[in-house]
């Protein structure tokens, strides 16, 4: 299945217009994390310096099938 990992905020989003292929949901969410983790550490900021932004993963129809924090102590 294809998904597309938007960046969002309560004012922007940063649309993903290529998405990226995955046999199921659990890996687009393992995928997320991945990145959100790169992000941080390209970045060099802190998680609480990602306070309202999430990743939302949604389908090629535009279902939203999940959604992780940016700011989540998940490392």
């Amino acid at each position: 299945m294809r998904c597309f990992f938007h960046l969002v905020n309560d004012a922007e989003t940063i649309p993903d217009d290529a998405g990226v292929d995955v046999p199921d949901l659990e890996s687009a969410q393992t995928w997320a994390l991945d990145v959100i983790g790169d992000l941080r550490r390209e970045a060099g900021e802190k998680p609480e310096e990602w306070g309202g932004w999430r990743m939302n993963i949604v389908c090629v129809e535009g279902n939203v099938l999940a959604s992780v924090s940016l700011s989540a102590p998940f490392f």
